[in-house]
């Protein structure tokens, strides 16, 4: 029962942070801002393609949350 829970909070923690490290900016140059969702309100004004990279590169390019995620 031990193992069961165990693996079970391993499998739900490691699946959490995959979905949690994907983020979105408006195009690779220029951007200041990263969204959670691909339909944030921040993008309302992008004029270039949507991309989908790591909260880690993200915070690599100096980007911060958007204002109307935090």
């Amino acid at each position: 029962m031990k193992k069961l829970i165990l693996l079970s909070s391993i499998l739900l923690l490691t699946s959490f942070n995959s979905v949690e490290s994907d983020v979105y900016i408006c195009g690779e140059k220029g951007a200041k801002k990263y969204h959670f969702s691909k339909t944030c309100r921040g993008f309302s004004s992008c004029k270039h393609e949507i991309k989908k990279v790591t909260l880690k590169e993200a915070e690599g390019f100096g980007l911060t949350l958007c204002g109307w995620e935090d």
